[in-house]
C-alpha cells in the first residue's frame, strides 16, 4: 500500500491535508492506543463521533487531544457526540454546535462544524453522527448538506459515523450531494465496523466537489498503526483521507 501524502502547502496556495474521522466510543476503551492510531495517522483534522458527553467531559477530550498532538476546536456535550480536533497548523475562523431536532425515545443528535484556514485555503468541516433509526438518518442527511452549504464556504469536507451501508438510501443521498472519499479514491482499507471482525462500511468522509481526494481509507498498515492499537482503542476502525484543497 503506497503512503498517503503528508500534509504540506503547495507554491500555488493550495494546501494537503489530511483528515481523520473516528468514532471513540465516549473513551471508554484503550486511550493510550487511541492516542498512539490518531498520532500515527498525523492528522490536520480529526472528526469524532462519541466524545465524552458527560462528568468532566472537556477534560477527557483535552487529554486525548493532547496525547494525539492535537488541540480542541468544537464539540463534545454541547453537540451531543461529534466533536473536531485539530492541528496547530489550521487557522480558526468559526466554529458553531449545532443540537438536531429531538425525536422522542431516540438519542440526541447534533453537528461539530467550523470553518478554517490552511495557508491561503478556507474549509469547512463537519462532524456528524447519525441516527439509528432510518427515517429519522435520512432527515439528518438532508440538515447535513443544509449545514454545510450554509456554512458560506466553496469548499467542504464531512465525516462520521453513519449508521448505514453505503447501499443505504441515507448514504445514497450523502453520496449524490458529495464525493464519497473512498468511493473516489480508495486507499487501505474498506470495512469500519468492527475492529475484530470488519465487515461494513458504515462510517465515511465525504468532499465537495473541488477538492481532490488523493486517497481514504482505513489505515490498517499505515506506519505507526498497528492491528492490536486499532482492536484497543474502540469498537469502530478509523477513516483517514488525503485532501487537496484550491486556494481561495
Amino acid at each position: 500500500m503506497a503512503p498517503l501524502p503528508n500534509s504540506r502547502t503547495e507554491p500555488d496556495g493550495s494546501a494537503v491535508i489530511r483528515v481523520l474521522s473516528y468514532n471513540i466510543r465516549s473513551m471508554r476503551d484503550d486511550n493510550v492506543a487511541l492516542a498512539r492510531v490518531i498520532t500515527a495517522c498525523a492528522p490536520d483534522l480529526v472528526l469524532v463521533q462519541e466524545a465524552p458527553r458527560f462528568f468532566r467531559w472537556r477534560k477527557k477530550l483535552a487529554r486525548l487531544a493532547a496525547a494525539s498532538g492535537q488541540v480542541i476546536l468544537t464539540g463534545g456535550a454541547t453537540a451531543a457526540g461529534p466533536a473536531i480536533l485539530c492541528g496547530l497548523r489550521a487557522t480558526v475562523e468559526r466554529t458553531q454546535d449545532v443540537l438536531l431536532p429531538l425525536t422522542p425515545g431516540l438519542h440526541r443528535r447534533g453537528f461539530a462544524t467550523a470553518v478554517v484556514k490552511f495557508g491561503g485555503t478556507r474549509l469547512g468541516v463537519l462532524s456528524c453522527h447519525l441516527s439509528l433509526q432510518q427515517d429519522e438518518r435520512h432527515e439528518q442527511a438532508g440538515m447535513l448538506l443544509d449545514r454545510l452549504a450554509g456554512l458560506g464556504v466553496e469548499h467542504a469536507v464531512a465525516g462520521g459515523d453513519l449508521n448505514e451501508r453505503p447501499d443505504g438510501r441515507t448514504f445514497r443521498r450523502l453520496a449524490e450531494g458529495l464525493r464519497d472519499c473512498w468511493a473516489t479514491a480508495p486507499w487501505g482499507g474498506e470495512y469500519t465496523s468492527t475492529p475484530t471482525d470488519p465487515h461494513q462500511r458504515i462510517d465515511a468522509i465525504f468532499a465537495t466537489q473541488g477538492i481532490e481526494v488523493l486517497g481514504c481509507g482505513v489505515p490498517l498498515d499505515h506506519p505507526g498503526v498497528t492491528r492490536a492499537d486499532l482492536r484497543a482503542a474502540t469498537d469502530h476502525l478509523p477513516v483517514l483521507a488525503a485532501l487537496r484543497i484550491p486556494s481561495a
